[in-house]
């Protein structure tokens, strides 16, 4: 019985969500070097413009979460790493003509972003600021006069001068709105909650992924280490003898390549790879976060929580204008493949499959979720969810129209869901 209701719990998520496959991702990847970068790349500001809402409905509350903007390398082995490898073959004479030229201008290049790892750069700052700033002007009416909004922090550098950014946007919008800004540690049980501090971390009953292949086993099977590495080095196993072998550089070549134009604007390191090997990188990157959010996704259910209680609250008080909370990609990724955003959570019978319906672009530099509530004089409250400034699909539920939902319905689905992934500790 229990399998026959796991069953068809799957296709509930899987059959209404077919819509959202993408089979040409593959091109768009390598059409657009922004989304090859994965969640290194910075926001693209190129969402359509968004439908008119059902007669009779006006948008009165928004509920958010953004990641911070862009940012230099989040970990400094993007810079110091490859400055080791490099450095060393070049020395040993072990570097093709291509890999000379990667070597020079990494040198003259890394110093000033390996002093900043992490750090928000200016890009980041405008990014929230254009967004905020959107969100002003596309529902006015949410923060027309004296109004409230709450914003919530993790206690990174990054994400509290991005939350700062998007709310000196809005201030500078409506000067009468009043706002309350908090950065605890106590509070990343809400905006990171798989970093909040032990005593107050919670873990929530996970899915089987037993039959899920590994990371390890696709990136062996999947990744033209030497085809790319041979575009370097003389010997294409050269970075194995260094922390971490061939796949470590990998990482932190990928990461480098995706991110360096967040803060550089000169082609440094464009040629390092083929249009055909970004791509083939963008897709193993992509099934690791995949592949993560599995797990991790049930994890983020106090945000979720947090998100419909916030709402809950807001729906009797008409001061409050928007709840908004900064935090980072894990966070944002898993909470889309949670709430099954564009179908995005579907779990397909391949590993090849993955990246059709779940793509690492949309978590952008500055990503952006936001429930946008809309009431009618009746008190009947619609939603709708808007990823990256356009509007999103939830494949669980049905539409009352177009993109808008019902909230009832939405909070049943996520009543349903979390009574299957109860918490354990």
């Amino acid at each position: 019985m229990k399998r026959t209701l796991l069953l068809l719990a799957t296709l509930l998520l899987i059959l209404p969500a077919a819509f959202a496959q993408q089979y040409d991702v593959l091109d768009q990847v390598k059409a657009d070097w922004r989304k090859a970068a994965g969640m290194e790349g910075p926001h693209r500001f190129d969402a359509p413009a968004p439908t008119p809402a059902p007669k009779g409905y006006t948008p009165f509350y928004i509920s958010h979460y953004g990641r911070h903007g862009s940012r230099y390398a989040w970990n400094s082995k993007t810079y110091s790493l490859i400055h080791e490898v490099l450095a060393a073959a070049h020395d040993e004479g072990g570097l093709t003509e291509l890999g000379e030229e990667f070597y020079t201008n990494f040198e003259d290049f890394y110093p000033t972003p390996l002093i900043n790892t992490g750090d928000l750069v200016p890009l980041g700052w405008e990014q929230h600021k254009r967004i905020a700033a959107w969100v002003y002007d596309t529902f006015p009416k949410v923060f027309k006069g004296s109004r409230h909004v709450d914003a919530i922090v993790s206690t990174s550098a990054r994400s509290i001068v991005s939350m700062n950014s998007f709310c000196l946007s809005l201030k500078e919008k409506n000067p009468k709105l009043s706002f309350y800004e908090s950065s605890t540690h106590t509070g990343l049980s809400v905006v990171t909650p798989t970093s909040a501090p032990a005593p107050i971390r919670k873990k929530y009953k996970e899915d089987d992924i037993s039959r899920i292949e590994s990371v390890a086993h696709f990136n062996e099977r999947f990744i033209d280490y030497d085809g790319i590495l041979g575009r370097i080095f003389t010997d294409s196993k050269y970075p194995s003898k260094f922390e971490g072998g061939r796949t470590n550089f990998l990482d932190q070549l990928y990461s480098l390549i995706g991110g360096y134009h967040n803060y550089e604007e000169r082609p440094l390191f464009d040629s390092i790879l083929t249009p055909d090997q970004y791509a083939n990188l963008w897709e193993a990157f992509n099934y690791y976060s995949w592949h993560i959010d599995l797990s991790a996704r049930y994890q983020n259910i106090p945000l979720l929580q947090d998100i419909i209680d916030k709402a809950e609250t807001a729906f009797n008080d008409p001061k409050r204008a928007a709840d908004l909370r900064f935090g980072h990609d894990y966070v944002f990724e898993a909470f889309m493949c949670l709430i099954n955003a564009n179908g995005c959570g579907t779990v397909p019978e391949k590993a090849s499959e993955v990246k059709y319906w779940f793509q690492s672009y949309n978590v952008p530099m500055a990503a952006t979720v936001l429930f946008v509530f809309y009431r009618n004089k009746k008190g009947d409250i619609l939603f709708k969810l808007m990823l990256n400034e356009a509007e999103a699909t939830l494949p669980q539920l049905q539409p009352v129209t177009g993109p808008y939902y019902r909230w009832s319905d939405f909070t049943d689905w996520a009543a349903r869901m979390m009574a299957q992934h109860p918490l354990l500790l």
